[in-house]
């Protein structure tokens, strides 16, 4: 059975997840909150095995989310490729399209239709199956079944009240069953339908296949519409009665109270929620027979088939489509006394007409069976514990926290949203307590990382101004020491220059040094030919002294005198020789050392002409190195300068920033 419906009902594109139609849906799991997608959007998808396609949520949805499948475009498909097809018609179709009903007909007609049957006739036959089994089988108190929303309700979520359904089939297969087992009728049966859930009874295998086609009036007029659908005038071929007024909300109690009086108490109950809460609240009553009631008369539609499932929403703005049916109903009912449909008969009479007109049909073949489909929509109650974790996952962690029962998320209370949970209809984050406490948490958090960015904010504004205040100082002291090498370079410059002066003067000392020293070699070599001179003069002298001594000698005592000046001759003569010798050994030392500060003193001039060029190229480089350092110094301040204004801006920044985290 699973999956057999599962196409019928679908969530389209527009869906924004507002949870209203989970609100809306009485068949818990029909709606399913998916979990959200990564750009946080979420959307609510439709199990069609639990779905009853009631169209609650058609109603509820403000995005026009919904959408449904049916036969419609199959049918027509069929019909192309020359299928036969009979055309079973629901009543509320004249009473919605009253001036489109006869041509439309008229394009089916000209489509292929072969037969037009109207299901006011199969609620004829209804009537009369309810009434015949009630009184066959003292049936008291059961609930009604033409709408297959009821009986998918029961069948799938409450199968207790299986047996309370009435086994009578509806209009529409009783039309069928009559089209085929009294008619004859061979090919297959559409049914033109206000009601999207009729699919599923068309396709319920209870029902033996009577019917082939759901074609809903919502997509039976858009395709006719598009496709330009159109013929002469062409109506239904039978006659029925009070059938025709089943669409409208009790249309079932005022035919049987038409066939059996007012003395009988039918219970009318519309609306979904409605309708499923008077069977929660009413299941024990009903399943005991305990009720006043000859039968419940239960629809799911709150306006009646009149305004189904699968009508023009606009249609059922106004009352339009009910005058319709009660104009129908008055020309329905007649004069004849003898009628089912006599306005001068008695209940009593009418109800014999009516079991005269169908006296041939064999009520077995009008009757049904229901499937407890309950299996396939399973429903775990969560233990205490399962219920604490879930609740506890959910943030809700008080009493007074499990019962705020908000209805945002779509079930009525905090204990449903938590079961829904428990069997995967639904997730914790689709609960805006539990999303509040995260926002909440979230917030707090923001709010300590606020704070503690403010607070790294001004760690870091205080260190960055620190460093910045740091190399600020590093630059003035780099400054300072840029302006000293400054100093120091100029100072090192005029110094190279007084060294370069006195290194020249230095230059030319030696320079006169050296040309001394050619004096005084000069003068040396002049005294040396002086002493040479003197030498020669004492060896004269002495030769002098030694003939004075031979003449002394000669003259004897006489020349003692002579004698003694010949001596002293002889000595001066001596001592000059000793002394010109001696001069000239020490002008031969003097000669030697002055020659030895001669080559000196070219070396140091040598040198000295080095150091000089050195000296000026110092002075030169000095001078560049000035230079440089004052374009350094420039430059340093400038960056100190810019480092200031950086600091300046930084702090700004942090400034900003920090009132930026704070708003």
């Amino acid at each position: 059975m699973a999956g057999e419906f599962a196409s019928l009902v679908y969530t389209n594109d527009s869906c924004v997840g507002c949870n209203k139609c989970i609100n809306a849906c009485s068949a818990m799991g029909a709606c399913i909150s998916a979990e959200p997608k990564e750009d946080g959007t979420s959307r609510i998808e439709v199990d069609g095995v639990r779905c009853i396609a009631c169209g609650a949520c058609f109603d509820a949805c403000e995005h026009n989310a919904r959408e449904f499948n049916d036969d419609t475009e199959r049918f027509f498909e069929d019909l192309k490729a020359g299928v036969p097809v009979s055309v079973l018609i629901a009543p509320a179709f004249l009473a919605n399209y009253p001036k489109e009903y006869e041509s439309v007909l008229g394009g089916l007609k000209a489509c292929g239709v072969k037969r037009f049957i109207s299901i006011s006739f199969g609620a004829d036959i209804t009537t009369w199956a309810y009434i015949k089994y009630i009184t066959e089988n003292n049936y008291l108190g059961g609930i009604s079944q033409p709408c297959p929303a009821v009986v998918g309700y029961i069948e799938r979520y409450m199968p207790e009240l299986i047996p309370q359904l009435f086994p009578v089939q509806s209009p529409m297969m009783c039309g069928a069953i009559y089209a085929k087992k009294e008619m004859g009728v061979k090919e297959r049966l559409a049914f033109i339908s206000p009601c999207i859930a009729k699919k599923m009874e068309i396709d319920d295998p209870n029902n033996h296949g009577y019917i082939s086609y759901n074609v809903t009036f919502d997509h039976l007029m858009k395709y006719v519409k598009e496709h330009n659908i159109s013929g002469p005038a062409c109506t239904d071929e039978i006659e029925y009665g009070l059938g025709s007024i089943y669409p409208m909300p009790g249309g079932l109690k005022d035919n049987v109270y038409w066939l059996l009086g007012e003395s009988v108490f039918i219970r009318q109950i519309e609306g979904e929620k409605r309708m499923y809460h008077f069977l929660k609240e009413n299941r024990d009553r009903i399943l005991g027979k305990k009720t006043p009631f000859l039968f419940i008369d239960a629809l799911i539609c709150e306006s009646g088939c009149i305004c189904g499932t699968a009508t023009d929403p606009k249609l059922s703005e106004t009352d339009d489509a009910l005058y319709n049916l009660l104009y129908i109903r008055e020309r329905v009912k007649n004069e004849k006394k003898k009628d089912a449909w006599s306005k001068r008969a008695t209940p009593a009479q009418r109800l014999a007409a009516l079991n005269k007109q169908f006296a041939k049909l064999n009520l077995s073949d009008y009757l049904r069976k229901y499937t407890d489909r309950s299996k396939d929509c399973p429903i775990a109650k969560p233990s205490n514990e399962e219920l604490n974790r879930i609740f506890l996952s959910m943030d809700k962690i008080t009493d007074a926290d499990r019962s705020i029962n908000c209805s945002c998320c779509g079930y009525e209370t905090c204990t449903e949203m938590a079961t829904a949970i428990h069997n995967g209809f639904n997730h914790k984050e689709n609960c805006v307590h539990y999303l509040k406490h995260k926002v909440e948490e979230e917030r707090a958090a923001a709010n300590a990382l606020v704070e503690r960015e403010k607070g790294l904010l001004d760690e870091q504004r205080n260190a960055l101004l620190e460093t910045l205040s740091g190399v600020n100082e590093h630059f003035e002291t780099l400054r300072q020491n840029i302006r000293d090498m400054a100093n120091g370079n100029n100072a090192n410059a005029e110094e190279s220059t007084g060294i370069s002066h006195d290194v020249g003067n230095v230059e030319e000392f030696c320079e006169t040094l050296d040309k001394s020293m050619e004096g005084i070699i000069a003068s040396l070599a002049e005294l040396s030919g002086n002493n040479d001179k003197v030498v020669k003069i004492a060896t004269q002298t002495n030769l002098l002294a030694l003939n004075a001594s031979i003449e002394a000698a000669r003259a004897g005592e006489a020349g003692k005198g002579f004698a003694v000046v010949a001596s002293q001759i002889n000595e001066l003569a001596a001592s000059s020789r000793e002394t010109a010798e001696g001069s000239s050994e020490n002008n031969k030392e003097i000669k030697t050392a002055i020659d030895g500060i001669v080559e000196e003193t070219k070396n140091l001039l040598q040198i000295v002409a080095g150091v000089n060029t050195r000296t000026q190229n110092l002075a030169a480089s000095s001078q560049q190195i000035s230079a440089s350092t004052s374009l350094i110094l420039d430059t340093v301040e400038q960056v100190s300068n810019e480092l200031n204004e950086l600091a300046a801006q930084s702090k700004s920044t942090l400034e900003e920033t920090a009132v930026a985290i704070e708003e």
